[in-house]
């Protein structure tokens, strides 16, 4: 007598510490093959673009902090960007300079706390706490800088909110050169190690063709090998002053994403390096109106968020407020191909391509 499998429907989150946030996967499954998946996402909605109708443009830049959480500057720039833009402003060197330490700091900070609980995911302990303790020490610069440890609030329409504080610049010029040790320590700690490659080499492939039609975007895109990178494909702020290189994957799995993870921190740390060391003096701030009004009419700047194209569009009638505002989240577009990753892995590989997409859920539901 044959033996007959029946599947089964299994529920996976909403309140699971491995989806990394409130996000629930209906996961239909014969024996430990996975059938079909049915994202649900919309938990942690919060209305932002329709909040951000009744706020003046600085009164936004708060709320940009809450979509992806663990990289608050980023997201703080983007919508600033959109403002300036649209207002023709000049920003001062010395502001600009700030703002890219900040905002490569900020991504040295998202990638580690990736590769910190992309690893706990998968069963390690260990990195999850080295990353945690380098991550600490970029958390305590922001802290210094203004005032905060994740949601900074830090940027503004013109420049900055603040200035570097004495001895700040000292400090990151230190950590940049501490942290590349680390990075050599990561490597050694986990990318020859046999378990961790079982799990992740020849997982998940994204062809590029997918990459492509699916409007993916970040290190999901680099990895199938295609140099796309905002920064230096569409130049914004002052990144084609300093030199770095646009990293690419060749096979498009989990361990290409991991490894882009990890060569894109040493890329931010050679910027903050060149900007920390030829940092110019002046004002922080440029003239901007007390009241910022936006000319009528529709703007749409993005920039390369830790995740992929961060982009914001507006729509303004002239008044101090938009009339529409509306936010392309690298997130909620990278999710759109996880069904089709899945299908056909077994269950114990939905973690490690979850994980590998790298989502946050707040910028999912915004």
């Amino acid at each position: 007598m044959a033996l007959r499998s029946e599947e089964m429907i299994l529920n996976v989150g909403p309140q699971h510490p491995s989806t990394h946030g409130v996000f629930r996967l209906v996961v239909t499954i014969d024996g430990e093959q996975i059938v079909d998946v049915d994202p649900v996402i919309g938990y942690l909605h919060r209305g932002t673009e329709k909040l951000a109708e009744d706020l003046q443009y600085t009164q936004i830049i708060p709320y940009t902090d809450r979509l992806d959480y663990v990289a608050a500057m980023l997201n703080n720039y983007a919508l600033v960007h959109t403002v300036e833009y649209a207002l023709d402003l000049e920003i001062p060197d010395r502001a600009e300079y700030l703002r890219i330490i900040v905002m490569e700091l900020q991504r040295v900070a998202s990638h580690l706390l990736f590769m910190g609980t992309y690893l706990l995911d998968l069963g390690a302990m260990s990195p999850f706490l080295y990353a945690f303790r380098e991550r600490e020490r970029i958390v305590q610069l922001f802290n210094e800088i203004c005032g905060a440890r994740l949601t900074y609030n830090y940027m503004r329409v013109g420049g900055v909110k603040w200035d570097a504080p004495p001895g700040w610049i000292e400090q990151v010029l230190e950590f940049v050169t501490q942290m590349k040790s680390k990075i050599a320590m990561f490597h050694e700690l986990i990318t020859g190690n046999e378990i961790f490659l079982h799990r992740v080499r020849g997982i998940g492939i994204i062809s590029q063709e997918d990459a492509v039609n699916y409007s993916l975007s970040g290190i999901n895109l680099r990895s199938t090998g295609l140099a796309w990178d905002l920064r230096k494909s569409r130049p914004y702020s002052i990144y084609d002053k300093f030199q770095w290189d646009v990293v690419t994957g060749e096979n498009g799995d989990c361990f290409d994403r991991y490894m882009l993870h990890m060569k894109e921190m040493e890329q931010s740390l050679h910027i903050v390096h060149q900007a920390a060391e030829s940092i110019p003096s002046g004002p922080v701030l440029g003239k901007v109106p007390k009241l910022i009004r936006v000319p009528a009419g529709e703007y749409y700047t993005s920039i390369e968020g830790a995740r992929g194209e961060l982009g914001v569009y507006v729509i303004s009638d002239g008044k101090d407020k938009p009339y529409r505002l509306k936010l392309h989240r690298p997130s909620f577009v990278n999710l759109q191909i996880l069904r089709k990753l899945l299908i056909g892995l077994s269950m114990a590989n939905l973690i490690a391509v979850l994980g590998a997409v790298d989502i946050v859920l707040g910028e999912v539901d915004a």
